[in-house]
């Protein structure tokens, strides 16, 4: 990097150029402080930067973004496409401000029907598709998975229980005494018989659903007039169920077997995507997206960004409809492509039956856009009464609350919960297994702070990103604040606000306390807006520490001794205790007892005897 302080602006950027050659690549534009204002990526570099160093033609949001840039960083790359990525992975780790960024990557959860097994379980899988099977998916949220997967069950039967119980089994369990299984644990259906059901499982997830209710039709007939009406009412309640299943898809296009819809509604520097999934010629539920927008960026480049970091960890389907044209489509055509492994098309349809999914799926965008602006509002609201109430120079963007619990000192842990303007930060919630101080209530807020602050002060010593809060809200009294100032005066961190929150006469809900550092305590009035949102801001921390609490005490109520042996992870402890019986009897086992257990090697079952045996 270049530095030319004398220089800023447009003539900032013309002294690069002067550097840069016609390579494809990666820029970064830098503020005074070296925060990164926005990441783009170029076919040619010297073409590309050049444009910004033209004094005019811009609309605002490049005019602000050029006006503040201080310096400016180069990547070049072989091709454009390995500049795309790159753009992308340094807009997620680097989180520009003037850049798109889809704030909610989390993975979908599809239906597995596994393949490591001679009768396959059918179940809910999230993640990679690293296991033998047949996937189906994406489904749009874990509630659709469900209601597909019980209705499933009614119409197919396939067993859902884990591997392990399947084995152990010697009764048909409940799923069976409910017609939701056909007992294959206790040879209740032949290997071939069930076969034969996966085979219609999967050819129904895969839309070919025509014959299946026709073939259950024709055996209800068949049973009905051999008089077996026990057998034709459970073919009556399969045929029921499928239908069921059909009619809950909602939107079922004739014509598109395969494609995500996906529609941008734009309003006042806000935008929401709306993504519709459609498999099997089936609607598979639909969830909406807020990106943030950079500043101000338009259309086509928010719908550019969101695909190309949409798709960066989930497979693209074989099309793609959009509502709105999309900047660069020949490179995000390659891009997609290439992680699909075929052939990935983008479309903008203007009539028919695509057009139609289209258009709906933006009208959504539209209504679900119009319900988190007004949400957004009050939610502002809410922050700059806060800021009133306590004295804060202007309302926090990040307000971070903290609680501890535990049960006299045993299972303790720290939790901390986010709120913003957009609502609860569920990503940035942490929680900490406290390590010094159990039982002591002031101590074990010292060590969460300290812990929390420390890596902060690591991780960002200038304070250039969002992670560092502005205001801190305590549960508890005069002491946890105590507690607090002390450990931020330790660091040198003093402009962080902070407040304790204390239950105040009787303890009653409705007559908190406020402590500050060198202030008396002060209260809000009972109706007051704010002093609600202060309560549901500090029950949500208790919330998420009670339920850490109990996460962590009922692990230990499972742990066993076998949890300390290095190399021993979930899958070898489960087999070591299905042989043996228990954990104690494990402790016991000769070496060649040990080596026969499936899973364990020779090398294995050797660094489990010498962990119980050496020294004894």
């Amino acid at each position: 990097m270049t530095e030319t302080p004398e220089l800023t602006g447009h003539a900032l950027i013309a002294s690069y150029v002067r550097t840069l050659d016609g390579s494809p690549g990666v820029y970064r534009m830098l503020d005074a402080e070296a925060r990164v204002l926005y990441v783009g990526k170029a076919r040619n570099l010297k073409a590309r930067v050049s444009n910004y160093a033209r004094p005019s033609g811009h609309s605002g949001r490049i005019a602000r973004m050029i006006h503040e840039t201080r310096s400016m960083m180069f990547l070049t790359t072989r091709t454009e496409t390995e500049a795309l990525l790159l753009e992308q992975n340094l807009i997620k780790q680097l989180k520009p401000v003037y850049n798109v960024l889809l704030r909610d990557d989390k993975s979908f959860p599809n239906i597995l029907i596994s393949k490591d097994h001679p009768f396959p379980q059918i179940r809910k899988h999230r993640g990679k598709r690293t296991g033998r099977g047949s996937y189906f998916g994406p489904f749009a949220s874990a509630g659709a998975v469900n209601r597909t997967l019980n209705q499933l069950q009614k119409v197919f039967l396939l067993r859902s229980c884990a591997d392990s119980s399947f084995n152990n089994r010697t009764r048909p369990c409940l799923l069976y005494q409910i017609k939701r299984c056909s007992g294959p644990c206790v040879d209740l259906i032949s290997p071939e018989d069930y076969a034969g059901l996966v085979s219609d499982a999967e050819r129904f997830l895969s839309g070919k659903t025509s014959h299946i209710q026709a073939d259950l039709a024709k055996q209800m007939q068949e049973a009905s007039e051999a008089m077996e009406f026990e057998r034709a009412a459970a073919l009556r309640d399969r045929i029921r169920a499928l239908t069921a299943v059909q009619q809950g898809q909602g939107i079922n296009p004739r014509g598109v077997e395969e494609a995500d819809v996906i529609a941008l509604h734009l309003e006042k520097g806000q935008a929401c995507v709306q993504v519709f999934f459609i498999r099997a010629n089936q609607s598979w539920g639909n969830k909406d997206f807020y990106p943030r927008t950079g500043s101000g960026a338009e259309e086509g480049e928010i719908l550019e960004a969101f695909l190309a970091q949409f798709y960066d960890d989930k497979p693209p389907p074989r099309q793609i409809l959009l509502s709105h044209p999309i900047d660069n489509e020949d490179l995000i055509h390659e891009l997609l492509s290439a992680r699909a492994g075929r052939n990935v098309e983008l479309r903008v349809p203007q009539r028919g039956e695509k057009a139609e999914l289209v258009e709906n799926a933006l009208r959504n965008a539209k209504e679900s856009l119009g319900r988190k602006m007004s949400e957004s509002a009050a939610q502002s609201r809410l922050l700059d009464g806060l800021a009133e109430a306590f004295d804060l120079d202007e309302a926090p963007k990040r307000v971070e609350i903290y609680d501890n619990s535990h049960i006299q000192g045993a299972h303790a842990v720290g939790a901390m919960v986010v709120a913003g303007p957009d609502g609860w930060q569920k990503n940035q919630y942490r929680k900490f297994t406290i390590k010094t101080a159990p039982g002591d209530d002031f101590g074990m807020m010292k060590e969460v702070l300290t812990r929390r602050f420390e890596r902060l002060l690591k991780e960002d010593p200038g304070r250039v990103t969002e992670a560092w809060p502005d205001l801190l809200l305590i549960d508890g009294g005069a002491g946890q604040i105590s507690a607090v100032a002390e450990v931020l005066a330790e660091l040198g961190v003093d402009d962080v606000p902070f407040v304790g929150v204390a239950k105040g006469v009787d303890r009653d809900l409705g007559r908190e306390e406020f402590h500050r550092p060198g202030a008396r305590p002060f209260a809000l009035r009972h109706n007051d807006p704010v002093l609600y949102f202060v309560q549901r801001l500090r029950d949500e921390a208790h919330r998420f520490a009670i339920g850490t609490h109990r996460a962590a005490r009922a692990k230990a109520t499972t742990s066993t001794p076998l949890d300390e042996v290095p190399g021993i992870g979930a899958a070898r402890k489960r087999a070591l205790l299905q042989h043996f019986g228990s954990a104690k009897a494990v402790t016991r086992a000769g070496l060649t007892d040990l080596m026969a257990v499936p899973g364990i090697s020779q090398a294995m079952a050797e660094t489990v005897y010498n962990f119980f045996h050496t020294g004894s």
